[in-house]
């Protein structure tokens, strides 16, 4: 890959500092050279495991930074577009946290700042690069299955602190942003389709955001229902049913941490066959897959116009819910 990349982070929030900053200080052709945040004793967990760093204690002295050829935004939903159309404006590189936007018309404005400037930047949709959604992909298009006729999709956790940011409407809070990315995401990744209706939409509300949702949509050819929650025991799952066979995903989203990727696919002549990914690391995958786009000119694997095409789905949900 030659020189390694360098990168900047916007913010020293709890997501950073245990998942992408050491996944960037991990991969191979990229560098942490950055953080910007406002305090010194957030900054000190990150100087712990890349002493290299360089702490701004101002986020546009992260954009002003030479050094800093990507910058990555996992500030607050509400953020993401304004900070991610800035950076683009500094010349910089952008991997922004999601959901990208709060409403799908709000991120035309990015894809065009993205082709008048010829920067990258994308939404950090970290299952896209982990093998077992390949693989997913693959069994599906190749008829491991036979035809695909319903989806089944949960991503739930109790999350008590009602102070926490994704219990603040204002700051673009609410289980469907938070997580029903990855269930709605995954369905259309895994697919390639996009529904043609949500056929029922069931939100229960707490200070203003989605804490559950419990959603139905058709596609052409079959089903889709998903559940999120952030008020529910944690659990997560995906399963695809087909005429001759089921695939079934363990721990489809935050792999490793909930627990081993395991890809069970299961056919009508009674067999089951088992793939595990044990040590595959997503988010330093994502990375290194945004480095290479960058360097090699790879293709990488999520685009703002994938991000966009599923918060059209979630602005449809929120439509049919009546809500929003």
């Amino acid at each position: 890959m030659g020189k390694p990349v360098r990168w900047g982070i916007l913010g020293a929030g709890k997501f950073a500092r245990e998942h992408m900053g050491p996944a960037i200080n991990a991969a191979t052709g990229a560098q942490l050279v950055a953080l910007g945040t406002s305090s010194p004793e957030k900054a000190a967990p990150f100087k712990a495991f890349a002493p290299q760093l360089h702490v701004h204690y101002d986020y546009e002295a992260i954009l002003a930074d030479a050094d800093v050829e990507v910058v990555y935004i996992p500030l607050p939903n509400h953020l993401h577009i304004d900070w991610a159309m800035k950076a683009l404006r500094a010349g910089k590189h952008v991997l922004v946290e999601k959901p990208v936007g709060l409403q799908a018309t709000q991120i035309d404005p990015l894809i065009a700042q993205r082709d008048k400037t010829g920067l990258i930047v994308t939404e950090a949709f970290m299952i896209a690069h982990h093998p077992q959604w390949s693989r997913v992909r693959d069994l599906i298009a190749n008829g491991a299955i036979g035809d695909l006729r319903h989806v089944d999709g949960m991503f739930c956790y109790n999350n008590p602190d009602l102070t926490n940011v994704r219990f603040d409407p204002a700051k673009g809070g609410g289980s469907l942003p938070d997580i029903g990315v990855y269930t709605i995401g995954s369905t259309r990744m895994a697919t390639g389709q996009e529904p043609l209706e949500i056929t029922h939409a069931d939100i229960d509300y707490l200070n203003g955001v989605d804490v559950t949702a419990r959603v139905s949509a058709k596609f052409n050819g079959f089903s889709a229902h998903w559940v999120t929650g952030m008020n529910v025991h944690q659990t997560q799952h995906m399963t695809f049913l087909g005429s001759e066979g089921r695939i079934h995903l363990c721990a489809p989203f935050n792999a490793g941490s909930y627990g081993e990727a395991q890809l069970e696919l299961t056919q009508s002549d009674g067999s089951l066959h088992v793939e595990r990914w044990p040590d595959h690391a997503q988010y330093v995958t994502q990375v290194e897959a945004f480095s290479s786009s960058l360097r090699n000119n790879v293709p990488y694997a999520w685009s703002l116009e994938d991000a966009r095409a599923t918060q059209v789905v979630i602005d449809a949900v929120y439509a049919a819910a009546g809500s929003r």
